[in-house]
């Protein structure tokens, strides 16, 4: 079985820092922030292998264009599996009770 490559686009990592930064400076929770996290980012690295398991987002129009999503803890980190170049793109990583759609609606899908 062939080893998929993650990337992360800029939105990813600034939501990764933004979730970071939220519980460690507002929550106040510096230890609680490393490990949420750590949790994301091990999670995120087991979609090198069978990226396809998580299931398709449900609405349009990003099920079309074959976004994915893979929950963590109460975050969700949204993927776009990219076969021919066996890349696995992060796009978003937000928290569950966000407005999701109008989140969505600020990613640029092209990557």
């Amino acid at each position: 079985m062939s080893q998929w490559q993650i990337v992360y686009t800029e939105q990813a990592a600034r939501d990764l820092r933004g979730i970071h930064d939220y519980i460690a400076f507002t929550l106040l929770e510096p230890e609680i922030a490393r490990k949420q996290t750590r949790r994301i980012l091990d999670a995120v690295a087991t979609l090198d292998e069978m990226p396809l398991r998580c299931p398709l987002y449900e609405k349009e129009p990003w099920r079309g264009k074959g976004l994915r999503v893979l929950p963590v803890d109460r975050y969700l980190a949204f993927y776009l599996p990219m076969e021919p170049r066996n890349t696995v793109a992060v796009i978003r990583v937000m928290y569950g009770g966000r407005n999701l759609e109008e989140q969505l609606k600020q990613t640029d899908l092209n990557v």
